[in-house]
């Protein structure tokens, strides 16, 4: 009885859940409607501050930070892992990657004893390896899946030194304060793959020099064969194994000619960048936050307020500039359901790491309390099918 009364009196004195910075536990994160956060947490270089809206009838994006150990060793080493997965098709492959990716790096980083594009890169390629497998036992009962693909944005900061690997358009963008001016200009450190891209397009047209129509132009949005718009991903195996793309996979997904080489790809670009003490913080978000904001614009909102609710006042903002876009009230759009509220915006999530220079410069052989967080949608039974949906956007 007492613990109920305790409860309710800390719930009165609690800041209603719209202001940004609130006393209280986010420890797992919290849910308003359509939008899960998590304000601010603590990583081994920093702060971070996480925020996913969903829009699809299933949560098509994922996301995690993982803080601590990056491989089973005893020895380390030691940093930070972050990554966002924006599906497309359904939430199959994007929940597959927030399973597996870490787990693969982890691995790989154990074998070799350290951090490296190397290890990054095999770890993408055992989890594109790792959901081709699921779609080959899948394929007989639910063919469907080999339609559904995601995007792959990951970060790992180990020993001083910043990785960032992409296949898709979700973006990586440092705030980083110029030394001259004292002002914090963004820095976009991730390649993107889509063909709206025209040094993608050109790319896509060198690699397949026999199809003409590799990359076509409908209802004046540019798509790899008319389908879809990122050039890179992991799934989306009806692109790259020819033996899925027949039936029963629907019509609609099926190309005429089969081909000989696989058309979309699963190779991340990686960069890599040794942190400096001008490196304020990091924005990663799915290509929805990017769709309303530069980046500029993101990392003006950073910087100009307080670490905590970062993630969800960008968010917020494009939410509110998509409202705009449709002349409708922010209000109102926070009011329309999950699958309808797709036809306003996609699915978004946003992930602010904050760099600090202390921390950041400290050795990777040092160990820090671990951390894994996972970002959330609307929880729904597990039964509920995903609905089958065209892959055009990711």
């Amino acid at each position: 009885m007492l613990s109920r009364l305790m409860n309710f009196l800390r719930a009165c004195w609690l800041p209603s859940s719209d202001q940004y910075g609130h006393a209280g536990s986010d420890a797992a994160g919290r849910q308003d409607g359509l939008l899960w956060y998590k304000d601010i947490g603590q990583h081994m270089n920093g702060e971070f501050s996480m925020a996913v809206v969903q829009a699809n009838n299933l949560l098509e994006d994922q996301s995690q930070v993982e803080s601590g150990p990056l491989s089973s060793l005893e020895s380390g080493p030691y940093g930070t892992f972050f990554g966002i997965y924006d599906g497309h098709g359904g939430p199959e492959t994007s929940r597959y990657i927030n399973d597996h990716l870490f787990q693969h790096l982890k691995r790989f980083t154990s074998e070799q004893q350290s951090m490296s594009v190397d290890v990054i890169r095999k770890a993408y390629q055992a989890t594109e390896e790792g959901f081709l497998s699921v779609v080959t036992k899948q394929w007989p009962m639910k063919p469907q899946i080999a339609a559904v693909g995601s995007c792959c944005l990951a970060g790992v900061i180990c020993g001083g030194t910043l990785y960032i690997a992409n296949v898709g358009d979700s973006r990586a963008v440092l705030g980083r304060v110029m030394k001259a001016t004292g002002e914090v200009r963004a820095i976009q450190l991730s390649s993107e793959h889509n063909v709206a891209i025209e040094s993608v397009r050109r790319e896509m047209h060198s690699l397949h020099p026999d199809d003409s129509h590799i990359v076509v132009l409908k209802h004046n949005v540019w798509r790899v064969k008319g389908l879809i718009q990122v050039s890179r991903s992991i799934g989306d195996v009806y692109l790259k194994k020819p033996e899925f793309n027949r039936e029963p996979l629907y019509a609609k997904f099926r190309l005429r000619e089969p081909f000989k080489r696989p058309i979309l790809s699963s190779e991340p670009s990686i960069s890599v960048h040794e942190l400096q003490p001008h490196d304020q913080f990091l924005i990663l978000a799915s290509d929805g936050l990017w769709e309303h904001l530069t980046n500029q614009e993101a990392v003006d909102i950073v910087q100009n307020h307080p670490h905590s609710g970062s993630a969800r006042r960008l968010l917020k903002t494009a939410l509110q500039e998509a409202a705009k876009k449709r002349e409708m009230r922010y209000s109102d759009l926070k009011k329309i359901e999950r699958g309808v509220r797709r036809h306003f915006h996609d699915d978004i999530t946003v992930i602010v790491l904050f760099l600090d220079s202390n921390l950041v410069s400290k050795a990777s052989s040092t160990r820090g309390p671990s951390l894994s967080v996972r970002g959330a949608g609307v929880h729904i039974p597990s039964k509920t099918l995903a609905p089958c949906s065209t892959p055009m956007d990711s």
